[in-house]
């Protein structure tokens, strides 16, 4: 099948390569165009100079255009664009990590024009170029059928890897769930971890421990595979800071988890983990340093501060 693929980044640049690997016809656009015309060169796709000449390049009807750009302001801004240059029938796909409540509002607008709204809820990360892509998808029955082509190729095999899961809204909401469950197991691995590096007197090697536990083991999982990885290549992690960004999922699923009175503790403190993980040095800690002091004359760790002595020149 024929689509535009806007945005050629890592996630978007790895599907364009996988889809043009099964012989369809990509037109690509990015907003750094040294990159879209090295992808023109290197994977054969077409190469736009803009979102408007990317869509008049299409030349199937209806036309299929790809947004992997990210969430927020460059989604609203795209889909914008794209309402003044498509028409009835015409297809767009969000396969970025959207809040589904947003993606649900711009399917409602996009609908009022006819124009189909499909949110792919995307996982594979960089691995999904030679593995293929979990995709979780959202939208009306009549694009999905379309697209079947085109995810069935990016998904790890034409039956399995993706699904049709509910109307607009739908995958991206799927989506947020599995990376607030993310959240959970890899929060779990990182502790039982670090529970095993700080017993001394065993001298455990972490990355033999995880090699063990990735065959027959019931804790076995691809992100085990990538522990593994990691613990292989810096067993002491020396090169790496602990401080853990978040992406918003995780956020979104636990307050979806409050909003629905659904209890979801693991998921929630995860989240408050990654928080924790970008503190210099935490003042909640400090303070309860200082009441243990208080109240039970408990020892307290000062800080040393050096001082300087500075000599007269005169």
């Amino acid at each position: 099948m024929e689509l535009a693929m806007i945005g050629l980044g890592k996630m978007g640049g790895n599907m364009a390569r996988r889809l043009r690997a099964d012989e369809h016809r990509v037109v690509g656009y990015d907003l750094n165009q040294e990159l879209t015309m090295a992808m023109a060169a290197e994977v054969g796709l077409t190469g736009a100079e803009s979102m408007e000449t990317a869509i008049d390049a299409l030349e199937a009807r209806p036309r299929v255009v790809w947004l992997m750009v990210p969430a927020g302001g460059p989604v609203q801004s795209s889909v914008e664009a794209l309402l003044r240059m498509l028409e009835s029938g015409d297809i767009v796909v969000d396969g970025g990590n959207s809040n589904y409540r947003d993606t649900m509002k711009r399917g409602k607008v996009l609908a009022q024009q006819r124009i189909h709204y499909v949110d792919v809820g995307t996982s594979g990360g960089v691995w999904g170029l030679e593995n293929g892509y979990s995709m979780m998808v959202g939208g009306d029955d009549e694009a999905v059928d379309h697209l079947r082509p085109a995810l069935e190729t990016l998904a790890p095999g034409p039956n399995k890897g993706w699904g049709h899961v509910g109307p607009c809204g739908a995958g991206h909401f799927v989506k947020m769930v599995h990376n607030g469950i993310e959240y959970g197991l890899m929060e779990a691995y990182a502790e039982g971890f670090e529970i095993m590096g700080a017993k001394k007197e065993f001298s455990l090697n972490l990355h033999q421990v995880a090699e063990i536990w990735r065959y027959g083991s019931v804790v076995r999982s691809w992100l085990l595979d990538l522990a593994a990885r990691a613990l292989e290549e810096d067993p002491g992690l020396s090169h790496i800071r602990g401080w853990v960004d978040d992406s918003g999922e995780g956020r979104w699923t636990v307050k979806e988890a409050i909003d629905l009175d659904v209890p979801a503790p693991i998921i929630s403190l995860s989240l408050m983990a990654r928080f924790v993980s970008r503190q210099e040095e935490s003042f909640a800690a400090k303070l309860l340093a200082a009441l243990r002091h208080q109240f039970g004359g408990h020892d307290v760790r000062a800080i040393v501060v050096e001082q300087t002595t500075l000599e007269s020149s005169e």
